[in-house]
């Protein structure tokens, strides 16, 4: 579970440091196509870690 943990801060980490160094992302306040590929990394590591039977709570 461990893993599991430093994944998902890694993940939402590289997601913050993204848009607050993106030059358009920062700028823009919109996210480029980097920052939602990287927000759905971090969805994607979110819900992987979600024990069965906890979705739609």
């Amino acid at each position: 579970m461990s893993s599991q943990t430093d994944a998902l801060q890694q993940a939402r980490a590289d997601y913050e440091h993204h848009m607050q160094t993106c030059r358009q992302c920062y700028a823009d306040s919109a996210a480029c196509a980097v920052a939602k590929h990287l927000l759905r990394l971090y969805n994607n590591t979110r819900r992987s870690g979600a024990q069965p039977g906890a979705r739609g709570r």
